[in-house]
């Protein structure tokens, strides 16, 4: 999405994947993001988790930031989230920053390997859009482990076809019968992998003791053909486990005033969470 008032440049630096678009203002975040990291840098994954996180605190939610015109592009956006970008800026950042790389085409390369499947971008389809699918294709590059039946979960063995059922809403779906047949070959895949583990939500207060500081929380729904509708990452203050993430609520990356499990229990599409704890190695 281009916000109005902003300048977004699609001049392309020579030592930049030739599919990245940002804006310069972008790259001023970033290098001050490399400034006030630079001293956590080897304090290990939660706290650089932490750190990155809080780095973003009152940026503006945007919805469909990610879904600018013409072709499929690696987008970076660090004036302004979703509640995915945000996930997904905030691992590429501390992966960068705990492996010293502090550079900003070693940013791009973690930005891709996390919202692409396999790490390739080869046009919308390969986008990992369904969070299931994001969830099975970065533990299988090794950037998160799933814990969620280890917590207790239940199997979700849904069917996941919200996107094909619903091409009027998505751009590049509604007139492009081709690209449809892609979308709908990808929910096949993951149709057959027979579903996923989550903790529903009358268990999260009983477990929230075990969910883990700056783990990743997805939270499931009763929507049919979808799986997820939300993330973010789970914060733990003192005994209180919340969550910070891109609110769509409050339009701004918050610490939330709710404990998780009340936060879920407010939604009444929500079926609980699925937790992944990130790997930075």
């Amino acid at each position: 999405m281009i916000t109005a008032g902003v300048a977004y440049s699609f001049a392309i630096a020579a030592d930049t994947p030739p599919e990245a678009v940002y804006t310069p203002e972008d790259r001023k975040i970033f290098d001050r993001y490399i400034t006030c990291i630079y001293p956590w840098q080897s304090a290990g994954t939660n706290i650089l988790l932490e750190k990155t996180a809080r780095f973003f605190l009152g940026k503006p939610y945007v919805p469909h930031t990610l879904e600018i015109p013409g072709e499929e592009k690696l987008v970076v956006n660090l004036r302004e989230f979703d509640c995915t970008t945000f996930v997904e800026s905030v691992i590429a950042l501390a992966r960068i920053a705990y492996s010293g790389k502090a550079d900003f085409e070693s940013f791009l390369g973690e930005l891709q390997r996390i919202r692409y499947r396999d790490g390739n971008l080869q046009g919308y389809a390969s986008r990992l859009h369904y969070t299931s699918d994001w969830v099975c294709d970065n533990e299988k590059k090794g950037l998160l482990k799933n814990i969620s039946a280890g917590l207790g979960g239940v199997p979700e063995q849904k069917t996941i076809d919200f996107m094909t059922t619903h091409r009027e809403a998505y751009r590049q779906l509604k007139d492009d019968d081709t690209l449809l047949r892609e979308m709908q070959k990808i929910e096949e895949v993951i149709n057959q992998r027979g579903g996923f583990y989550y903790l529903s939500k009358a268990e999260i207060a009983g477990k929230a003791f075990a969910i883990p500081h700056m783990s990743i929380v997805a939270f499931t729904t009763g929507i049919k053909g979808l799986d997820v509708t939300h993330m973010g990452f789970a914060f733990r203050d003192g005994e209180r486990l919340t969550f910070i993430h891109a609110s769509s609520t409050q339009k701004k990356v918050i610490i939330d005033q709710k404990t998780l499990d009340d936060y879920c229990a407010g939604q009444s599409s929500c079926t609980g969470i699925v937790i992944q704890c990130v790997n930075l190695k």
